[in-house]
Order: structure tokens, then sequence, then C-alpha cells
């Protein structure tokens, strides 16, 4: 794979590379750049998750070793359970993370977190970034945003850090993490390191638009572990309104999901309503949708057939 072969794997359903030309230096220059994801053990890994995981796979097979933090301490400190509670998290991740396949190497923030060298860097992070900013880059990601505790603002700082203490190249989230991101970039002097940050959209929520998916709350996710059942029964009952594709986590589905992983996705229905259609890409299948032509109904049994071609073999492994 070539340099150009690389950047498009990478740039694949991506919002946004800060910067491409960086990137592309970074794949010129470095034989293996390291690559990693933070993600917070507050509950199953869901179909949000998992775009994050297709693109640490995609940056794998363009020649990015990958990290994956399991971020216990923030999990903590953004008030997602107790320590007891999240432990078990942590077992089930890995447990999730294996069963998925993709190799990489799982660190726990609790790992290295807590060492000095790693907590003067916080210190030197808080003496120059405001409560304000810190309580901005928190918005979309913090607990109870409207009660901020203190450790929530000291979340963002460790984030910072903790690309610095994973020596990473690339940092990967989704778009909910691009104002922390953005603190790491400009802080950037301050600890001597730098590096790229890559985003991804967000899922929105199976209950509909305003909220990220979640499995915390009861009907706005998937978990890449759920039965067939349970895939059936949140996408009968997801958001989908006919003709709207704005922020239709259905269509999300289809084109962060389906056509990377199975590049295709087959509608299966009588004559009378169209007969069946294959879409090789997601365009037409927007098209369509948005002009009437595909019926959620038809778009929410083929999405469960589908999810349960790419989770089946997840919850096969989860052992």
């Amino acid at each position: 794979m070539n340099i150009k072969e690389k950047l498009e794997l990478i740039k694949r359903n991506t919002e946004e590379i800060i910067t491409e030309e960086a990137l592309a230096n970074l794949l010129k220059t470095k034989k293996n750049p390291v690559a990693y994801c933070g993600y917070e053990p507050s509950g199953p890994l869901h179909l949000g998750h998992f775009v994050t995981i297709m693109k640490l796979m995609d940056l794998q097979k363009a020649g990015f070793k990958i990290k994956i933090l399991i971020a216990d301490t923030h999990a903590l400190l953004n008030k997602k359970g107790e320590e007891n509670s999240i432990k078990k998290e942590v077992e089930a991740w890995k447990k999730t993370i294996k069963a998925i396949g993709i190799k990489a190497e799982i660190v726990l923030g609790s790992e290295f977190q807590l060492k000095k060298e790693y907590q003067i860097d916080v210190m030197k992070l808080a003496q120059h970034i405001t409560i304000n900013r810190g309580l901005r880059s928190m918005q979309e990601i913090a607990r109870d945003i409207e009660n901020a505790t203190i450790s929530q603002l000291l979340y963002p700082l460790m984030q910072v850090a903790d690309i610095k203490h994973l020596k990473v190249d690339v940092a990967l989230g989704g778009l909910e993490q691009r104002k922390v991101h953005m603190i790491g970039k400009d802080m950037s002097n301050i600890l001597n390191y730098n590096f790229i940050p890559i985003h991804t959209s967000l899922l929105t929520s199976l209950k509909g638009p305003g909220q990220k998916m979640s499995k915390s709350t009861p009907g706005s996710g998937i978990s890449v572990t759920d039965s067939q059942e349970e895939i059936k029964n949140s996408l009968k009952e997801a958001y989908c309104p006919a003709r709207e594709i704005k922020e239709n986590p259905l269509l999300q589905i289809a084109e962060l999901i389906i056509f990377p992983q199975l590049k295709k996705l087959d509608i299966k229905r009588p004559e009378k309503f169209g007969g069946n259609k294959t879409y090789n890409s997601y365009e037409p299948l927007e098209e369509d949708f948005s002009e009437g032509k595909l019926h959620p109904l038809d778009l929410k049994t083929s999405l469960s057939e589908h999810l349960e071609q790419i989770i089946s073999p997840i919850r096969k492994n989860f052992k």
C-alpha cells in the first residue's frame, strides 16, 4: 500500500484530520507510527464506539501500531461509576476488544496516570488552561455538566497528558473529543509534545436527534454483543422518519458501519413494493430514502440482518 492509498483508507468516513499534510508527512517519515483511542469503561461497547474501532483497524492496515486506552481513572473522575463497578466494566471491555479481533496494546489509565512525571504534566497544563475552556471541552463528554465537579475539570488535562505518556503520533476520537484535542494542540509547547488528531462522526441515538448513541440510556444504542433479537427490537423502535436524512441514526449505521464492513446493503421486499435491490455504496441508498423510494421498515429489516452478520462473530467470540 503506497502513501496515497494509506491516506485514502485513513480518510474514509472521517470528519477531520488536523492536518492531512502532517499525516502524509508522518507516513513518509515513520515506518510504524502509533495511534490510540481511549474509551471510558462505563457500559458495553456499542456501535458508536465501533465506528472508532473500525477506524483503528484502518490505521492498522495503513501500518500503524494501535494502542487502546481503557480509561478507568477517567470514568471515575467523570462520575461513571464506583471503583468496583468500573473494574467489572474493564474486564468486559477487554473481553469485547479481544472478541472483535483487533490487534492492539490495551493500556489501563490507572497503570500510568498516578506516576509523578504524569502528574507534573497535568499540573503544568492546569496552570495554562482556564476553567471556562476546561468546561467547554467537556460539554459533550461530561456527565451532568451543569453541576460539573473539579474531578471533571481534571479530565481534559489528563486526556492531553495521556497522548504524551502513551507516546502516540495520532489521537483518534469522535467529534465530541475535538475541543480536548485542540487544547492538546495549543499546549504542545507546554508539554513539548505534538500529535495529529483524527475525528470520526458521532452516531445519533436510536431515540433520535439531540444526543449521541449510548447504552446507558434505554433504547439509545446497540451493543456489539447484543443478541439477534435485541438488535431486531432496538431497530424496530428506532427513530427513522420517512425521507428524513438529517441525524437519521439508521442511515448513519449504514454509512459508517455496514458499507465499510460488508461493502453492500441488500434490501429484500415484495415486487409490489419495489422488489429486491442491492446498494454497493451509501450515496444511492440515501438518495432513494430521501425520495421515498425506500421505506423505513425495509431499511430497518435490512439493517437488522446486516448488523447480525457483523455482530454474530463478535458475540460468538465473547468468552
